[in-house]
């Protein structure tokens, strides 16, 4: 195993967890996470940092998918504890592997950063939600400050190797519209603790137009 390919299995996945778990990212989870209801699917469910703040009473069932299979002994551990009916796989959000209609909500975080084509993400999550299905999202991505932004395009090829295919200039609200969903914004801004080269972050509802 080389050092690209250890780094990216051993380290990358713990790195990003932690990252993905600071203070001001656990309340922006706090607003969204709750939301879900009915038939629930979370792209990357790896980290397991969703888990505690599903409403229990809300959720039917509950299934996954993320890439990082030393992840996902956990996630499925977690959500078992939950006494849901669980169904978690390995796989990835351009060929999710569940058919359409197959659930009512859709929970996606600091996920479409680092997946390899995000418009067939998107096409793919609103493809798996029954009609009038919601997808909750809470991204980071492009800035709307162009100094901000173009400091992002400068840092950028840097920074995705470190982290795991992580992009900083990805636009949030415009590529969901693109994809056929009808965006209701609960909320941008950028992180307080962080550059702000990586932390502007929009979170809100998505419906299924």
């Amino acid at each position: 195993m080389g050092i690209k390919s250890w780094y990216d299995s051993h380290i990358m996945p713990r790195l990003v967890t932690a990252a993905c778990g600071q203070e001001g990212i656990e309340e922006r989870r706090h607003q969204i996470v709750p939301l879900a209801e009915g038939r629930v699917f979370e792209i990357g469910c790896g980290g397991g940092l969703n888990q505690a703040l599903y409403d229990t009473e809300k959720v039917t069932s509950f299934a996954g998918i993320d890439p990082h299979a030393k992840l996902l002994d956990g996630a499925r551990k977690r959500a078992k504890a939950m006494g849901w009916d669980t169904d978690i796989r390995q796989g990835v959000g351009e060929d999710i592997p569940f058919p359409a209609g197959s659930f009512d909500t859709v929970v996606c975080t600091y996920t479409l950063c680092s997946v390899d084509n995000p418009a067939r993400v998107l096409a793919e999550m609103r493809r798996i939600l029954a009609p009038g299905g919601r997808l909750l999202f809470l991204e980071h991505g492009r800035a709307p400050d162009a100094g901000v932004a173009r400091w992002q395009e400068r840092i950028e090829p840097l920074w995705k190797p470190l982290a795991g295919g992580c992009h900083l200039t990805r636009p949030i609200g415009t590529s969901l519209r693109a994809a056929g969903f009808a965006v209701e914004p609960l909320g941008q801004a950028y992180l307080s603790k962080a550059p702000k080269v990586m932390g502007w972050m929009e979170w809100g509802v998505a419906r299924k137009a």
